[in-house]
């Protein structure tokens, strides 16, 4: 299950799976805009019929038979019979079917539209007919998607072409060498050894060619299907106080647990070390091994006032992080972990420091997630920067099922990313493999201005 945090375009990936599941969403999206030119047909014909009949009733000479005239009036009253019960639905139905559109554009093409935002109705309470069809046909996201519905074809070819490619390549050249009921294509040299290789190679190019026609795909959609400037403004606007607000709440909940910990904690054996030691000093005159044992007391309560502040310092900001930067930071999280976990990373630089500790944290979080829910064997993570992207992957081969929606700790690192603009990407079927992806935009300071 993919989860998304912010609407944002995603690179086409060209992994052997990812180019089949391209395929197969290619083939899925062809047959959900099979249903567009149907209702299409069904606003043009009740639209068609009633101007073809007043066209020939104002064409139609003085002294028609009765019998034409009859037939003209028959045709207005059924056009508008059917627009009464169609032309509603119908509209309704490509609304549906654009906004369906929109959402599988995100997910399987990975070009987030944007929903338009609704025109208001123009009065509070239940509208009749003809004020719901006024509403709809006032609103240009309604003509928007007419719109998208006539440039299907266009779309259609996209979706439908690798799948063409490849069937192509299997019924025209890998046939032919299989079954004499289908003739080979007439070239010179066309050998079977000649017709497998070349039908591989045009299925490869199908199967490798649907994430970018996919992307195509999406492109098209957005150009037509997303609202205007000034909607896409209000969304991003939107999403920007929501992430806000978060990002102070978190904020305030973990000062709050700072607060908690000093107090119960370190401040604790802080205030009982120092009655220890007046305790030492009214008797030390008195009563040396006394005041000897009080003093080798305060001696372990300060050890221990050390451990839980530097522990406290450590979930604030782990020095490791501060010094070496998050590749050696997350290496000494696997070192401490008892699982077996193999870490690769690329960073020629360091990202800011609140992403650096966003990331380190994310990761952290997930090690732990590992630990006590999926019973693996082996986590693998990958730290990767291109295209101006800090990319993480953490994969471990346990048991599956993590779902950020049963309240996992998923949900704090999807809103711990937000406030960067990040994104998180789970895929965790029952049975595993499990494997999380994280996101996030940022640069890179040089390694010669680092603190490493």
């Amino acid at each position: 299950m993919a989860v998304p945090i912010s609407p944002r375009r995603t690179r086409p990936r060209f992994g052997p799976g990812d180019c089949l599941m391209a395929v197969a969403r290619g083939l899925a999206l062809a047959g959900l805009m099979l249903a567009g030119p149907v209702l299409v047909v069904v606003v043009l014909g009740v639209v068609g019929s009633i101007g073809f009949a007043l066209w020939a009733l104002l064409l139609s000479p003085g002294d028609a038979g009765g019998y034409r005239l009859q037939l003209v009036f028959l045709v207005i009253g059924a056009g508008l019979a059917a627009g009464r019960w169609l032309m509603l639905p119908a509209l309704l139905g490509i609304r549906r079917l654009a906004s369906l559109t929109r959402r599988l554009a995100g997910q399987w093409c990975g070009v987030p539209i944007a929903e338009p935002r609704p025109v208001p109705p123009p009065h509070e309470g239940r509208l009749g007919y003809t004020e719901r069809l006024r509403w709809l046909l006032s609103d240009p996201a309604t003509w928007r998607d007419l719109g998208w519905t006539a440039v299907n074809l266009v779309a259609w070819v996209l979706a439908l072409a690798s799948a063409a490619i490849i069937v192509i390549g299997l019924v025209v050249f890998i046939v032919p060498t299989l079954s004499h009921a289908v003739p080979p294509p007439a070239f010179p040299g066309n050998t079977k050894p000649v017709l497998v290789v070349l039908g591989l190679a045009i299925i490869s190019a199908g199967v490798l060619a649907a994430p970018l026609l996919l992307r195509g795909y999406g492109l098209l959609a957005g150009a037509i299907l997303a609202p205007a400037g000034h909607a896409e403004l209000e969304r991003r606007v939107r999403e920007l106080t929501e992430t806000r607000t978060e990002a102070l709440d978190t904020g305030a909940a973990e000062i709050r647990r700072i607060e908690r910990d000093l107090h119960d904690g370190a401040q604790a054996r802080l205030v009982a070390m120092g009655m220890t030691l007046d305790a030492a000093g009214q008797i030390i005159d008195a009563n040396p091994e006394a005041a000897r044992a009080l003093l080798y007391e305060a001696r372990d309560a300060s050890v221990k006032a050390l451990a839980e502040l530097r522990d406290l310092v450590r979930g604030i900001h782990p020095p490791v992080l501060a010094d070496r930067g998050l590749t050696d930071a997350i290496r000494a999280l696997a070192l401490d972990s008892a699982a077996r976990i193999h870490l690769a990373s690329d960073l020629r630089g360091r990202p800011p420091a609140p992403v650096e500790s966003a990331a380190y944290f994310a990761v952290s979080e997930l090690l732990a997630n590992v630990s006590k829910h999926a019973e693996a064997r082996q986590t693998w993570i990958d730290i990767r920067y291109t295209d101006g992207m800090l990319r993480i992957g953490v994969t471990d081969n346990g048991h599956g099922g993590a779902d950020p929606a049963r309240g996992t700790g998923l949900r704090g690192i999807e809103r711990r990313l937000a406030a960067f603009d990040g994104v998180l990407a789970v895929s965790s079927p029952p049975g595993g493999p499990t494997a999380v992806t994280m996101e996030i935009p940022c640069a890179l300071s040089s390694p010669k201005t680092s603190s490493c």
